[in-house]
């Protein structure tokens, strides 16, 4: 390990990465786009043609007489793409391909008004238009007459024209073109200056959010003062806080809401991208303006957007609730997948865990201390010499008992597996990627090489469909010597990680299938690794199980296959502060399934920060303790016994709560909903939530405030909603909304509250994982709003299968309060699950006066008059022992 840990510390960079990595000035192509001068387009109207999939037009530039093709195709779900492309291109220019699993739907146009100038399609039955200007080329999106979104608003519109390369480059500034250094690193563009820009203004908008991964703000900020918001995906350790730098994975996409609208802006590029954001008014108004003439200034938000390769294909989002942008971003590219119920719960990693020994220790430290948990890893240490798929031989002989023995406490194991492979002629899985011609190449044909854990490593192409499917194999129970079905995978370093290259990546100019270079297809290569490796472990079940694959490296349409954390972050307070605000971005790009690792990655916490480490990421969906081999250890019963009471509270309760995370993460694979939610997604109209980013909504029944500062006494929390309700769900104390509350916190206080109008199910008892909870019985929790109604659901199926899917084996109830009446009903017509879950307790917050009686009435039994207890002081109201089977129709009455 000491070996490893000098291995660190010379290939890494340090805290601030100074100097490893580009800042905008540093990149050409952003250079000539933003020193200009920019382009003077017109739209040629006389070009219009109607197809089925929209409109197309020819755009001219001024000076250069170059021809471009404008597509425009609106879709049945409020959706409107646009495509600029080279006219005649000397070859095709990539597309980005599989990251949309379907093209959208296309709705008809038809011509409104046309004029010398303009020309105004409408679709929706005139519900929507577009409104094509001839000079200077404009695109208008209109909602009902109104302008909502201008494309090229600014004339940024950019399109360098691929080029052969000359036969001499004797002019410097030509020559540049074709060529860019980086310290030592030199990268030759085969096909010349190829970038592409443009700029929208979203009218009438001062809020917009998105563009994961960023160690920042919710809210994105105003780029005039510094850098923009960069799209690359970099392996960037204890990267630095607030900060616009790419990081690990990367979603064009971004959200802009008001109170009467939310919009998506959906750049489809896989190449290095900037975005540029310029809030009006802002604070960057002339001093002079009088400042009645700032509050009358319509607001607007003004969006530039520059990559480096590719075509522009960029989709408006229109919305117009936020609930409809996700689901329409999901119908572009797809939904959260639904993870197995395992890993729901809580993961304990290490790099890395010594040996056969340390691992059943470790899990035999969660049992004796009475602290559940369902997945334990195994970081790279675990291989023989690096190599993935190989274990090592000394420290990991039996490797299938180890994972026997976690399997019969219905536990699992993660393994890691990089993109990177040892160069070894002597292993035969080298051997085979290299003879099946598996590796990305340099520039001059030959197999690309580059250093990382094993040393000297070459590079699996997973743009290529045929290196995923080999790949996909090597996780069959036959070719993985000793897997079993029990073992999971994580990809890491994939974005991809190359300490010899430049930015600790791969070089741009490498070459991939289809003679496409690495600068265009550079992010999606994280998520091609990542869905190679899901294919592969449904393949290696048969098409049965559900996988669980871990990622580092993200794209957009990255939901579809698991989940993805926040990286190498650091073990102080900032960072745990910080973990929220990105895991809510990553929530909002449609990636729902996100974490933070639990006491940072790098340094050891101190006691307090790691159990307020604990509390906040109970109530993130993916919930990991992780830490790196220079740290000490960090298992939760090393810290004292109040350390490990504090600890162990926290787990249960996030177990308790899987029930109420299980039917979120069913609802965004079915309607796109995330589990976590900025509360402006639940407050539309309320402002003061439009910045809000230290607390969340856990679906639409929960409001969490973890504590992120260290020797707090007080926390204050927003309660939004000045006709809601609110419910401490520790004290059952209620509280109006619309107010900033003031809370006094210990060590041991988690700051949670149930929305009046809703309810909430949890496990009753202990479990040792999740596998356990299957048995247990539920508790229903329902706070009513003011009108004395409330409702929600359960979801429930095998937590494991594709039955539910394939066979419609599941069951989802709705338990709805109505006029002092409790119904258990279905909640659709789909689904039949065999399921003997039974509601032990049934509990009413906000009950005004004690009840004369309680009436339980069950499908084909008798009605029952039940025993209850009543707390005046908190309006409570708890009915025990009802025992009643969730997937049978009941109802409880209050009299």
């Amino acid at each position: 390990m000491a070996e490893v840990s000098q291995t660190l510390a010379s290939v890494i960079p340090n805290v601030e990465g100074e100097g490893k990595f580009k800042k905008s000035s540093d990149v050409a192509f952003y250079r000539r786009q933003i020193q200009g001068p920019n382009m003077q387009h017109q739209a040629l109207l006389d070009t219009m043609v109607l197809t089925e999939k929209g409109a197309r037009f020819e755009l001219v530039e001024a000076d250069s007489q170059t021809r471009l093709l404008l597509s425009l195709s609106p879709s049945k779900h409020s959706i409107v793409r646009i495509t600029i492309d080279e006219f005649q291109p000397i070859k095709a220019r990539y597309r980005v391909p599989d990251v949309l699993p379907g093209e959208p739907q296309c709705e008809q146009l038809t011509v409104e008004k046309q004029t010398k100038d303009s020309v105004t399609l409408s679709w929706s039955s005139g519900f929507y238009q577009l409104r094509v200007w001839h000079s200077p080329f404009r695109l208008e999106i209109l909602c009902e007459q109104e302008v909502m979104v201008t494309f090229n608003s600014k004339d940024k519109l950019w399109f360098e024209r691929l080029q052969h390369r000359p036969s001499e480059l004797q002019d410097e500034r030509k020559s540049s073109l074709w060529k860019e250094t980086f310290k030592q690193f030199v990268d030759i563009k085969a096909n010349g200056p190829s970038s592409i820009g443009a700029d929208l203004c979203l009218h009438g908008f001062r809020h917009v959010y998105g563009l994961p991964q960023h160690a920042d703000n919710l809210q994105l900020r105003d780029t005039r003062d510094g850098e923009p918001y960069r799209l690359y995906n970099l392996d960037v350790f204890a990267y630095p806080l607030y900060s616009r730098l790419g990081l690990y994975g990367s979603v064009p996409l971004m959200v802009a809401h008001k109170p009467d609208r939310t919009l998506g802006v959906f750049w489809l590029n896989a190449s290095e991208t900037f975005i540029n954001i310029q809030y009006s008014p802002s604070d960057h108004q002339d001093d002079k303006t009088p400042p009645v003439k700032r509050r009358r200034a319509e607001p607007q938000t003004d969006v530039h957007w520059l990559s480096e390769s590719g075509m522009i294909d960029c989709m408006v989002l229109l919305g117009p609730s936020p609930q409809q942008l996700f689901a329409q971003y999901a119908q572009l590219t797809g939904y959260q997948a639904l993870p197995p119920l395992f890993a729901l719960g809580y993961h304990q990693c290490r790099w890395n865990y010594i040996d056969e020994a340390d691992v059943k220790s470790v899990d035999a430290g969660f049992d004796r201390h009475s602290i559940p948990y369902d997945v334990i890893w195994l970081d790279i240490e675990h291989t023989d010499g690096k190599r993935y798929f190989t274990w090592d031989p000394v420290h990991f002989p039996e490797p299938a008992k180890l994972q026997q023995h976690l399997e019969k406490k219905n536990r699992k194991l993660v393994i890691i597996s990089d993109p990177h492979i040892k160069v070894d002629p002597s292993w035969s899985l080298y051997c085979e990627a290299r003879d099946g011609g598996h590796f990305v190449k340099d520039r001059e044909g030959q197999i690309f090489k580059g250093s990382c854990w094993p040393g000297e490593s070459s590079y699996l192409d997973f743009s290529s469909s045929a290196t995923r499917a080999w790949y996909s194999r090597c996780f069959s129970l036959d070719k993985y010597k000793g897997s079993t079905p029990s073992l999971f995978v994580w990809n890491d370093m994939n974005e991809p990680s190359v300490f010899s290259g430049p930015e600790l990546t791969m070089p741009k100019d490498a070459v991939h299938c289809g003679d496409w270079e690495h600068r265009d297809l550079h992010n999606l290569y994280g998520f091609y690794q990542h869905m190679a490796t899901v294919e592969g472990l449904i393949t290696r079940s048969g098409g049965l199980e559900r996988p669980f694959v871990l990622s580092r490296s993200f794209f957009a349409g990255s939901q579809r296959l698991g989940a993805v954390w926040t990286g190498d972050n650091v073990a102080n307070w900032e960072y745990l502060k910080i973990s929220v605000p990105m895991v809510l971005s990553l929530s909002l790009a449609g990636i729902a399934f996100c974490g933070a690792d639990v006491g940072g990655f790098i340094q050891d916490p101190e006691p307090e920060l790691l159990v307020r480490w604990y509390q906040a990421a109970a109530l993130q969906p993916f919930f990991r303790g992780h830490s790196a081999n220079v740290t000490n250890r960090r298992e939760p019963w090393l810290f004292g016994d109040e350390v490990t009471a504090a600890i162990r509270t926290v787990i249960q309760q996030r177990y308790s709560l899987l029930p109420y995370w299980y039917t979120l993460f069913h609802q965004a694979h079915t309607s796109a909903l995330p589990p976590l939610r900025p509360l402006w997604v639940e407050f539309p109209e309320e402002e003061s939530t439009f910045s809000v980013d230290s607390q969340y909504m856990l679906g639409g029944a929960l409001l969490a405030c973890p504590v992120t500062e260290p020797g707090i006494q007080e926390i204050k929390v927003l309660l939004p909603g000045s006709d809601d309700i609110w419910y401490d769900i520790h004290s059952a104390l209620v509280y109006k909304g619309g107010r900033t509350l003031s809370l006094p916190v210990t060590l041991d206080t988690v700051p949670v509250f149930q929305r009046g109008g809703s309810v909430v199910c949890r496990s009753v008892g202990s479990c040792s994982c999740t596998a356990e909870l299957r048995q247990l019985p539920l508790s229903v929790t329902v706070a009513l709003d003011s009108q004395g109604t409330a409702d929600g659901e359960l979801y429930l199926d095998d937590g494991h299968s594709f039955r539910y899917r394939d066979r419609k084996a599941f069951c989802l109830r709705r338990f709805s309060m109505l006029s002092g009446r409790l119904l258990c009903r279905p909640a659709g017509e789909e689904g039949t699950f065999d399921c003997n879950t039974v509601i032990q307790s049934v509990t009413i917050l906000g009950v005004k006066s004690k009840p004369s009686a309680v009436i339980v009435h069950a499908s084909g039994a008798k009605d029952i008059s039940a025993a209850f207890q009543y707390m005046e002081t908190c309006c409570k109201l708890t009915v025990n022992s009802v025992n009643l089977k969730v997937a049978m129709d009941w109802e409880i009455q209050i009299r």
